[in-house]
């Protein structure tokens, strides 16, 4: 492949079926810091170059963005896609630019070269503070469950934070290439959202995606972590698709996406039962929602703004679960359990959960991890559950708990 920049956000049908060997990691071992890299299951990109920030006024943020692409089409760009983050918080400033250049490739997974293992993480040690601490995060969950018990709202996702400080400074390309060859089939992502800092991670789960009149989301929740045992691991997983407390969690997010999709389409397809999905460190129950558009003026970032937040990171009623974030989360969220994609001037594009993340800035990570807490949830398991999903990013850079 060309090391001459592309603009370019669709890939041929063609090379989907004959990829070239190495066009997706070439883009991923290209990514620097300030970079945006992005691996879906449908592509990969990475832009660079000097672009056009989305700004944050008073304007919608579809608004702002088309016209920011529209912009980039008038300024003579051709296929310009915007490409970044947007915070938990709907009304905090997003991080999305259209770049000047966007290179695609195949999916990483295709790529037979992503089996090659990434080095291992550079020893040395971390300082890590645990914010809130596992006992005060378990009260938060028990609070949380004595509320529900007494009808005041019937779920909220609690999170809590892992601050990894480092003698030396951080090696980013290094982390991106941990985290994308252990689940190159998920989404990987690198995308800079201020001076100095990026948003790295892997996430599992697909907001929704749009090509042309087709609409995609993949709702995830109910989780288990997996275990290194065949049949432990097996055990877990058949436990977790007959749970009724984790079944329950599940019917109220995919109910939502369905409700907030339903007025964008024209047919709508909700399978009865969800399925597994597996990452290397979790189970979660997921279903695949499909449907057709009524109307082509919808975008995937409309679909995505009309999503989020789902109960899979928030909770329901969702003001009520804001509320009780806000009292129980000693730190700002930011972009943990936003969004994190790409979209074009056409409105296609891919819009994804941000979680199982992390935000970096010189020599410090910190990393977010939440549990759905239903009223039938226990604070140690919630604890644990949240444990188990840091584990994604804490094996990326050496670190345990």
């Amino acid at each position: 492949m060309s090391t001459a920049p592309q603009v370019a956000t669709h890939t041929d049908p063609a090379d989907q079926a004959h990829p070239a060997v190495g066009a997706a990691t070439s883009l991923l071992d290209a990514y620097a810091p300030g970079d945006h890299f992005l691996a879906t299951p449908g592509r990969t990109l990475l832009a660079r170059g000097p672009g056009l920030e989305v700004p944050h006024d008073e304007r919608p943020l579809t608004a702002r963005v088309d016209a920011a692409l529209a912009s980039a089409v008038a300024a003579g760009q051709r296929a310009p896609v915007v490409m970044g983050a947007i915070p938990f918080d709907h009304t905090a400033p997003a991080a999305l630019s259209v770049p000047g250049s966007v290179r695609s490739a195949p999916p990483l997974a295709s790529d037979p070269l992503v089996a090659l293992p990434a080095s291992a993480p550079a020893a040395g040690p971390w300082h890590i503070r645990q914010v809130p601490e596992p006992e005060i995060y378990g009260k938060g969950v028990a609070a949380a469950v004595e509320r529900m018990w007494r009808g005041e709202f019937s779920k909220v996702v609690l999170a809590r934070t892992l601050e990894l400080t480092s003698d030396a400074p951080l090696d980013l390309p290094a982390m991106l290439q941990r985290l994308a060859r252990r689940d190159p089939s998920g989404y990987t992502f690198a995308l800079p959202t201020g001076p100095g800092r990026t948003l790295i991670g892997a996430s599992p789960e697909l907001l929704v995606s749009r090509q042309g009149a087709r609409v995609v989301a993949n709702p995830l929740a109910g989780s288990t972590p997996r275990s290194p045992d065949l049949a432990e691991d097996v055990r877990r997983a058949a436990t977790l698709l007959e749970s009724v407390k984790d079944l329950h969690e599940h019917a109220v997010v995919v109910d939502a996406v369905h409700q907030a999709l339903a007025p964008y389409c024209a047919e709508l397809t909700v399978p009865a039962r969800p399925t597994l999905i597996r990452t290397a460190t979790m189970w979660h129950l997921s279903t695949t929602v499909t449907g057709t558009l009524a109307s082509p003026d919808a975008s995937a970032l409309e679909l995505a703004c009309a999503l989020h937040p789902t109960p899979a990171v928030c909770g329901t009623p969702t003001r009520t679960a804001r509320q009780v974030i806000a009292e129980t989360e000693p730190f700002d969220r930011g972009f943990f359990t936003g969004m994190v994609g790409w979209g074009d001037a056409d409105g296609d594009g891919e819009w994804v959960v941000t979680i199982r993340c992390a935000d970096a800035e010189e020599r410090t990570l910190r990393l977010y991890a939440g549990a759905g807490v239903v009223a039938a949830s226990e604070p140690e398991a919630e604890t644990a559950e949240t444990a188990a999903k840091f584990r994604t990013f804490l094996s990326a850079v050496g670190a345990e708990l």
